[in-house]
């Protein structure tokens, strides 16, 4: 526009009360030559249920002249329905449904609150001018309600895919929704689409009392066994302000069923595992839905097959194999049906049952042997695996590996039980032993026996004698007495429960140990305790007095090199050395230990001197 024109409008776009209004699509003012009361209103409002919808009227009046009334009506199956009349500031509101629900602002805009599906009508607003007559126009109020979150139900039955009709997936229904939505169906993503003799997709459009639809989707669709994780669902599409939405509802899956292709046979844990006295399990497995009856067989002489399906779960096709053997080994049979069809399909598996046996030892040279001798040990066995070998003592500890153990320079001491494990590598757990015997024979060589013994008269003492010898030999004694006997290995021990008397002081105890190859004895000699205290205190009392004079000696000596004894009988004596120096220390000896000195020479020479005699002078070289 120019200018001009735009200034001469100025008065419409502020529209009626001087309210700012900017030229739309719906609200356009008339040029400055208009000679009539023109009014403008929206062609649509759009307002979600529940909420307030406010319709505007917009009207222009020649020569910027007042409006005598406005009216506000809506049509109802060609009806006029009056609302309300405005006549300068006052409002006369009609007494219809939409009393308490009704306002009117300051630019005589309509407003409906609490607004539901029934008022989706067509208002209109009619302005009368005086002598420019009246103007009228009309706005279509449209109501919508979103729709709430599609409900899908999925065939629960199953489905066969030798169905001849066309089978019913899932049902879709959409609810409280305003205008009724359009419903589409997919699966795994991809929509799908009414095909004859392969989908239908029926749907059923039903208003409720309230106003609001709800629309209920079918999808009847034929499937095949690839459908066993097909994922389906329903999208809801509805428009809202001009724009197209949708909703989703969750994915859900049907269960098809479709008779068996394959079938695998297999062993629990791994064929290549078992060993005899396992607990196993043949798995049938076949690819059908529901699952076929599984019957078990194992193969006899002559191609016959032994029918074990009374051992065998044939819902879920496993038989069950306690504590196998050798000869559980062989062929065994899976055979399926499906009851749809009566096919059968049919697998078989070898079973092989690793062992050992035959676990033999043989020594060389055989039994019996003797101290000094040598043997050699060899161990065998069979097995469809290879094999390792062990030796162990008889306190499990590990001697050697190999088949053959050598023991030299045999004696009773290195007499045992050896074991032979046989151990297969490849097969965890499979094991076994053989133990075989070293037993070195000989006459019996006594070890121990308790002697000397100290005793005393009448006492009651235990004789202990023991021997070692192969075979097992006996133990007597010359004395009466109650005897005791242990056994340990090759080791044989005897304890005699005697009361000492003179006789058993005199003589002793003989102890005879004797078998099939010779006969050792052995002497125990009694000695009484006393005449050994006595001659033990005669002993101790020797050692004191030797002890006694060699520090009495040793204190003169030390007396005597330190001077303090004299050599001589003299008063004075003089001690000179081969070669004498003239420079000469002479020492004098105080009275004050005339005592003491004249104690010790008398000890030293054997007689008694006087005091005066004892006072006199040594002479030490210095240095």
């Amino acid at each position: 526009w120019r200018w001009g024109q735009a200034w001469a409008q100025l008065p419409c776009w502020l529209g009626h009360g001087g309210f700012p209004m900017l030229p739309t699509p719906d609200r356009l003012c008339p040029t400055a030559a208009a000679s009539k009361l023109e009014v403008s209103m929206p062609a649509v409002v759009e307002v979600e249920s529940g909420g307030t919808a406010r319709i505007e009227c917009n009207f222009y009046i020649p020569g910027n002249g007042s409006y005598t009334y406005i009216t506000w009506s809506y049509i109802d199956r060609n009806n006029w329905v009056r609302l309300c009349r405005i006549t300068g500031s006052e409002v006369l509101e009609e007494n219809t449904d939409y009393t308490g629900r009704l306002s009117v602002g300051e630019d005589k805009a309509l407003s409906i609150s609490r607004v539901t599906v029934l008022d989706a009508r067509t208002f209109v607003c009619q302005v009368g001018a005086g002598s420019h007559g009246e103007g009228e126009n009309r706005t279509e109020l449209h109501v919508y309600k979103v729709p709430e979150a599609p409900e899908i139900t999925a065939n629960a039955g199953g489905i066969s895919v030798q169905s001849s009709d066309i089978p019913q997936i899932a049902q879709c229904v959409s609810r409280n929704s305003f205008p009724p939505p359009n419903i589409t169906w997919h699966k795994n993503g991809e929509k799908l689409q009414p095909e004859e003799k392969m989908v239908k997709i029926p749907t059923t459009l039903t208003r409720e009392s309230s106003g609001l639809y709800t629309v209920s989707s079918t999808l009847f669709a034929h499937v095949t066994r690839e459908d066993r994780n097909s994922l389906y669902y329903c999208t809801v599409h509805y428009w809202l302000r001009g724009q197209r939405r949708t909703v989703e509802s969750r994915r859900v899956n049907v269960t098809v069923f479709y008779p068996a292709e394959h079938v695998k046979l297999h062993v629990m844990p791994s064929s290549a595992l078992v060993k005899e006295g396992d607990d196993i399990k043949l798995v049938c497995e076949a690819d059908g839905n529901p699952a076929p009856v599984f019957s078990f067989y194992k193969r006899e002489l002559e191609d016959s097959w032994q029918d074990l399906t009374s051992l065998a779960d044939t819902n879920s096709g496993v038989l069950n194999l306690h504590d196998v053997n050798k000869s559980s080994s062989g062929l065994y049979r899976c055979q399926t049906l499906d009851l749809d069809d009566m096919r059968q399909l049919e697998k078989d598996v070898e079973l092989v049952v690793n062992y050992i046996e035959g676990v033999h030892v043989k020594m060389e040279p055989p039994s019996p042997l003797h101290e000094g001798d040598s043997v050699r040990l060899s161990c065998d066995a069979h097995s469809p695996v290879a094999l390792d070998y062990q030796w162990r003592d008889e306190k499990g500890r590990k001697v050697a590996e190999g088949n053959q153990l050598f023991l030299s320079n045999l004696t009773f001491e290195t007499s045992s039980n050896f074991s032979c494990k046989v151990i297969a590598p490849s097969v965890p757990g499979l094991e076994q032993s053989k133990q075989v015997a070293v037993a070195v024979q000989g006459k019996p060589r006594i070890v121990a026996i308790s002697s000397p013994l100290y005793v005393r008269q009448d006492e009651v003492v235990n004789l202990t004698c023991k021997a070692i010898a192969f075979p097992r030999p006996s133990v007597h004694w010359n004395v009466n007495g109650t005897a005791h006997e242990y056994i340990e290995n090759q080791h044989i021990a005897s304890n005699l429960t005697v009361r000492v008397n003179h006789d058993l002081l005199r003589a002793g105890a003989m102890c005879r140990v004797s078998n099939a190859l010779g006969v050792s004895e052995k002497h125990i000699q009694l000695l009484d305790q006393k005449t050994s205290e006595s001659k033990g205190v005669i002993i101790v009392a020797i050692i004191v007095c030797i002890l006694v004079v060699a520090v009495l000696g040793s204190v003169i000596y030390f007396l005597h090199k330190k001077g303090k004894i004299p050599c001589g009988r003299a008063g004075k004596q003089d001690i000179t050395k081969p070669e004498a120096r003239k420079d000469k220390i002479v020492v004098e000896v105080k009275s004050d230990k005339l005592s003491e000195e004249a104690g010790l020479l008398q000890g030293a020479n054997g007689e008694k001197r006087s005091a005066a005699d004892q006072v006199g002078q040594s002479v030490v070289h210095g240095p």
